[in-house]
């Protein structure tokens, strides 16, 4: 088990790196939506890339694309493996 001292925020991440879904921090987001979008503990996750302007960020995610704000994304903690 990895110490929450290596976990990143998603929108910390460079594109390309891949990591699993450690926890999903209330800061003011519904975590609800994430979660219906599949945004859970424990699920395997890619960053692909950031929009032209940083924001949203397109994620791999349960053989998907998926895109979200950059703000949302700072509320998702990541184990990277990369």
């Amino acid at each position: 088990m990895h110490t929450k001292s290596e976990l990143l925020p998603l929108d910390n991440l460079k594109p390309g790196t891949k990591g699993v879904i450690d926890e999903i921090k209330k800061n003011g987001i519904d975590e609800t939506d994430l979660m219906e979008m599949g945004l859970i503990a424990g699920t395997p996750i890619r960053l692909v890339k950031f929009a032209p302007f940083g924001d949203p960020l397109e994620l791999e995610v349960r053989g998907y694309h998926l895109s979200i704000r950059r703000s949302e994304a700072k509320s998702i903690l990541v184990n990277c493996s990369e």
